[in-house]
């Protein structure tokens, strides 16, 4: 059974760290959350969440062997809410290059992720945002700081979407150049920073995300 009035929240388990925390905040957040790789439930599911910790070549192999990828793509062909989290927005983009090692991404959207050119990597600590015209995520965070641990990032954003469908809210933030720190595109939400470790901003942000998703489930 599910609290009607707390929305169930998938977290996606296959194999990534880190998620203890995230499920914590998602809870605090409002969630009926589950750490699961059941399908049907992650079907169901009025949101399902994708963390990611360490490369992008080692979250995609894992998201691979457990045929996560292939529920994150289903749910997103149906419209169903997908929101991604550090290495799990870097996976939405069609390529990561770390290392010399280039690896397939999902190709939800296009682009690569590469190294930030900056005198300290990896990117770690506290950053400010500078949230698009009319963010879902970030309302009432516009001068917020959220926490950032990583050294790869997408630099550009290059989706081109016609009317009428709603051209994707771009969220950038810096660190030696400009890299994407969020993005709100449909049903597919992302993060390059943690929420689940940003504090009292990261909760009220991962509320905005659930306050967001179909009341139907």
């Amino acid at each position: 059974m599910t609290d009607a009035a707390r929305p169930l929240i998938a977290v996606l388990d296959y194999g990534s760290g880190n998620v203890h925390s995230a499920v914590k905040a998602l809870t605090e957040a409002g969630g009926d959350v589950r750490l699961t790789r059941d399908r049907g439930l992650i079907a169901d599911a009025a949101g399902l969440l994708v963390p990611g910790v360490g490369s992008f070549s080692a979250v995609m192999a894992a998201l691979r062997e457990s045929r996560g990828d292939e529920l994150i793509e289903r749910r997103l062909a149906g419209g169903r809410p997908v929101m991604g989290i550090c290495v799990g927005m870097q996976i939405m983009f069609e390529q990561g290059v770390e290392r010399g090692v280039d690896t397939e991404g999902l190709g939800e959207w296009p682009g690569t992720v590469t190294e930030l050119s900056a005198p300290v990597l990896p990117h770690m600590g506290w950053n400010t945002v500078t949230p698009g015209e009319g963010s879902v995520l970030f309302d009432g965070l516009e001068d917020e700081r959220f926490y950032l641990v990583h050294s790869y990032a997408a630099q550009e954003w290059t989706l081109d979407v016609m009317k009428p469908f709603r051209s994707p809210v771009v969220t950038w933030s810096e660190h030696g150049v400009p890299f994407l720190a969020a993005v709100e595109n449909g049903p597919l939400t992302a993060t390059q920073f943690h929420p689940e470790k940003s504090g009292a901003a990261g909760i009220s942000l991962l509320r905005n995300w659930i306050r967001s998703l179909p009341t139907s489930g």
